[in-house]
C-alpha cells in the first residue's frame, strides 16, 4: 500500500522525487514503529505510554478494497479483514503512541514531528479516497505548537556589492566563474527554487519576450519576467556554454550546465552558493538558494509590490505563504521609523 501510495504521488500529484523520498521515510519509520508491537516509550517518560495492537505486515501488504478486488487479489472477505487491521494500525491511539515516540525517544523537535503527521495524514486522505477509511484520525491528534521563524534574507546592498564586484566574470572569467556567477543572477534575479532552476532547459527562455517559463510544484508552470539586464547576462552566458566542448546546444539541453555539459544537481548549486557569497561583507549566516528567494521576496515587497505579484512569482499556492514576508518587512520599517521619526530623539531622552 506504501508503494501505491508513493506512485500515487509521483504520477497523479506529480510530487518531486525528493519529496516521494521524505514521504517514503517517514512511511517507513512508522511502519518500523508498528513493528515493534507496543509504543517504545521509556518507563520514565512523562507522557502516556499507548499501547499498539496491531499488525505491521499489512501497512505495506493490504489489497485493494472490495470493489478492486474482485480482479485476483483475493476474496471480498479477506480483503474486509485487511482493510479492518489496517484500520487499527492507523487508529488516534497508534498515531497519538508514535507521535509521543517522535518527541520522547526520539528528541524531535516540533517542525520534524508536525512534518511526520502531515505525512501520515496526507496518507490516510488517500485512504479514504481508496474506501479504506472513513476519516481521518490524524485530524484527532493534538500537534505540538510550533515557533513561527520569520525567512532568513540578505540585505540590498549586500547583494547589490556582489553583483557589482562580479559583473565582467560572465564576459571574461572561467567557464567555472560564469557558472557560478549565472546560478546567483536566475536565484536572485527570478527568485525560483533550487529544484527549479536544474529543472530548466534552453527551450525555458523566451528572450523575445524576455520571460523564463518555469516548472514548479505540482508540475504548475508559471511564466516570469526577466529584466533586459538578466537577458543580456544569460546571451553572455549561453556564448560561453556554446564554446564548451561537450556542451548540448538543443532545445531539450539543460539552460545552466556543468563544465562537463551535464545537468546541474542540488549540492553544485548549494556550493556555488556559498563559494559566491562567502566572502562578500554584510552576508553572514545562511547561505542557500532559498535565502536569495527570501531575499527578493523581501526586497520587492519593501519596494512597494503587492502580494498577488509575489505570490505568482514564487510560485506559491496560497497567499499565507507569502504574507509571511510581511513580518520582514513590518521589522524594517520599524527599525527606520524609530531612527529616522523627528520625535524618535525626544523618546530616548525623555521615555514614555
Amino acid at each position: 500500500m506504501i508503494e501505491r501510495y508513493l506512485t500515487y504521488l509521483s504520477s497523479v500529484r506529480r510530487y518531486s522525487p525528493r519529496t516521494v523520498e521524505i514521504y517514503r521515510g517517514v512511511l517507513e519509520d512508522y511502519s518500523s514503529f508498528v513493528s515493534a508491537g507496543e509504543a517504545p516509550c521509556s518507563k520514565g517518560s512523562a507522557r502516556q505510554n499507548f499501547a499498539l495492537r496491531a499488525h505491521p505486515s499489512q501497512l505495506d501488504g493490504w489489497a485493494p478494497p472490495v470493489h478492486e478486488a474482485t480482479g485476483g487479489h483475493g476474496s471480498a472477505g479477506q480483503t474486509l479483514a485487511d482493510a479492518a487491521q489496517l484500520r487499527e494500525i492507523l487508529s488516534v491511539q497508534t498515531i497519538r503512541s508514535y507521535e509521543v515516540y517522535l518527541m520522547d525517544e526520539k528528541g524531535e523537535g516540533a517542525k520534524t514531528v508536525n512534518l511526520h503527521m502531515s505525512v501520515l495524514s496526507g496518507f490516510c486522505k488517500y485512504l479514504m479516497r481508496e474506501g479504506v477509511l472513513e476519516s481521518n484520525p490524524v485530524r484527532l491528534v493534538a500537534r505540538p505548537r510550533q515557533e513561527k521563524r520569520l525567512p532568513v534574507f540578505y540585505r540590498d546592498e549586500s547583494m547589490r556589492a556582489y553583483f557589482e564586484q562580479t559583473k565582467g566574470v560572465l564576459e571574461y572569467g572561467k567557464y567555472e566563474d560564469q557558472l557560478q556567477r549565472m546560478i546567483l543572477g536566475m536565484l536572485f534575479g527570478t527568485g525560483i527554487r533550487r529544484g527549479e532552476l536544474i529543472s530548466l532547459n534552453r527551450s525555458s527562455l523566451d528572450l523575445s519576450r524576455q520571460v523564463l517559463r518555469v516548472r514548479g510544484k505540482g508540475d504548475k508552470m508559471r511564466e516570469i519576467p526577466l529584466l533586459p539586464s538578466l537577458c543580456e547576462e544569460i546571451l553572455l552566458y549561453l556564448h560561453a556554454v556554446d564554446s564548451l566542448k561537450c556542451a548540448d546546444t538543443t532545445p531539450d539541453a539543460p539552460l545552466l550546465q556543468t563544465p562537463g555539459g551535464g545537468r546541474l544537481y542540488p549540492v553544485y548549486v548549494d556550493r556555488a552558493v556559498k563559494a559566491a557569497l562567502g566572502p562578500v561583507g554584510g552576508i553572514s549566516g545562511r547561505k542557500s538558494p532559498h535565502v536569495l528567494r527570501h531575499t527578493l521576496a523581501t526586497e520587492l515587497l519593501d519596494g512597494g509590490a503587492d502580494l498577488n505579484s509575489i505570490k505568482e512569482l514564487l510560485g506559491h499556492s496560497s497567499l499565507a505563504a507569502t504574507q509571511v514576508y510581511t513580518h520582514n518587512s513590518i521589522e524594517r520599517l520599524q527599525q527606520v521609523y524609530k531612527s529616522a521619526h523627528p520625535r524618535a530623539k525626544n523618546d530616548d531622552h525623555h521615555g514614555d
